[in-house]
């Protein structure tokens, strides 16, 4: 799976940071959610396409004004 679209939520704190990706390989699509940074936990809901991917990452992200776009 490669990363489409990436945000973080601008916590350098280690347990506070938060991260949404977008990914696809192509012909599957999910969104992945992690918690504390790269050794923290993470969850991935499958997307039946990109649109559904898109509602889904700006839902988990909500209206906080800190989320930025990370490009990789």
């Amino acid at each position: 799976m490669r990363v489409e679209e990436h945000w973080w939520n601008g916590d350098t704190s280690q347990r506070g940071r938060r991260d949404v990706y977008i990914r696809t390989d192509g012909q599957r699509w999910d969104v992945q959610v992690r918690i504390g940074g790269e050794s923290g936990r993470s969850r991935v809901q499958e997307c039946p396409g990109r649109t559904s991917a898109v509602i889904l990452a700006g839902a988990w992200r909500g209206n906080h004004p800190a989320w930025r776009e990370v490009s990789d």
